[in-house]
């Protein structure tokens, strides 16, 4: 359920509402925008009429929400969440950021080296797996404790924030100087590491599942707001279908759907999605073109020889040349 608050409301008359709601078993979640602010009860709402609640002299009106998920949800917070992931760098709310790093940290050399790259191309945030989830065992794991401190030397070195995926709670405390934690598709429904990362404060990135609805990723991101972290980022990136072209199918609708369903910021990542790299510029523009608020895209100083995903990632001058036509597509659709 959700009340809108007349305008003019003090702060002591919505503490005092709020206390008056706590009394009654539930929680509350107060969003105050520009013109109007609203209070979501989450718990249950069975027991309060909204007849009785419209009838306050402080309350504008009052709505059941149907919906399971309530802290991601647009009718409890009308307004885009922005999320800072370090100074100077933000997604969502108006903000937009190109994600960019190797599928997997595998040397100092080459870490650095994309790092320099993409920054120099527009890029404001570097990715790479340190812990990387294969679906086989013999596959190249990543570099676990020593990606990470690779990637955080990439960090001092360019100034760029990083990103990487965390695969078990056990790991947190590597993560501490991490400033996005991804939680790959394999794990959105890992509700035990979701409860974990809602116990943080870092931001969280967080992957659609393989096969999972919008309604799943929303219920997901709730898990991890519902510890108390409201810094999730959603992402779209391709779900399993028949298309045996692609890597995945790029469900491009999620975007402009997902922002309709909540306010958390959505990010694509065309490259899982389509597992070929020379289909990744058109899918970045399209991306941009339905409004997402990133885009993260797997860039490799020499995809040939990458230990992991080399067909679908971008060589250095390739994302040059998508970072400014999508930049070129976001000055467009602000017109």
């Amino acid at each position: 359920m959700v009340a809108i608050l007349k305008r003019g409301v003090t702060d002591s008359q919505i503490e005092s509402l709020c206390k008056w709601f706590k009394s009654k078993g539930l929680d509350t979640h107060i969003s105050k925008g520009h013109y109007q602010t609203i209070i979501g009860l989450i718990g249950d709402t069975s027991k309060i009429d909204t007849d009785l609640l419209e009838g306050l002299e402080i309350i504008e009106s009052a709505t059941r929400v149907s919906e399971p998920f309530k802290s991601a949800n647009r009718k409890f917070h009308p307004e885009d969440t922005r999320i800072e992931i370090a100074e100077g760098v933000a997604i969502g709310g108006g903000a937009f950021s190109l994600i960019a790093g190797p599928c997997s940290v595998e040397n100092e050399e080459q870490i650095l080296s994309v790092a320099k790259s993409v920054k120099y191309a527009g890029a404001s945030v570097l990715r790479g797996g340190a812990f990387k989830p294969r679906t086989s065992p013999y596959d190249f794991q990543g570099l676990r404790e020593e990606g990470i401190e690779l990637l955080l030397a990439a960090k001092r070195k360019t100034g760029l924030p990083i990103v990487t995926e965390i695969m078990d709670a056990s790991h947190l405390e590597f993560f501490e100087n991490v400033d996005l934690i991804q939680v790959g598709a394999r794990n959105m429904q890992n509700f035990e590491l979701l409860k974990e990362l809602g116990h943080t404060k870092k931001p969280i990135l967080l992957k659609r599942g393989l096969a999972n609805t919008l309604k799943e990723l929303l219920m997901s991101a709730e898990y991890i707001m519902a510890g108390g972290n409201e810094n999730v980022i959603l992402c779209e990136r391709g779900v399993r279908t028949f298309e045996t072209y692609t890597r995945n199918t790029l469900d491009l609708a999620a975007v402009p759907m997902l922002k309709e369903l909540s306010h958390l910021p959505v990010v694509v990542d065309p490259s899982h999605a389509t597992g070929r790299a020379r289909l990744v510029h058109p899918m970045a523009l399209a991306a941009a073109a339905a409004g997402a608020d990133g885009i993260m895209i797997e860039v490799h100083n020499d995809p040939a020889n990458a230990l992991c995903d080399g067909a679908q990632s971008l060589t250095p001058k390739q994302f040059e040349k998508t970072a400014a036509a999508v930049f070129a597509v976001r000055d467009a659709i602000k017109m």
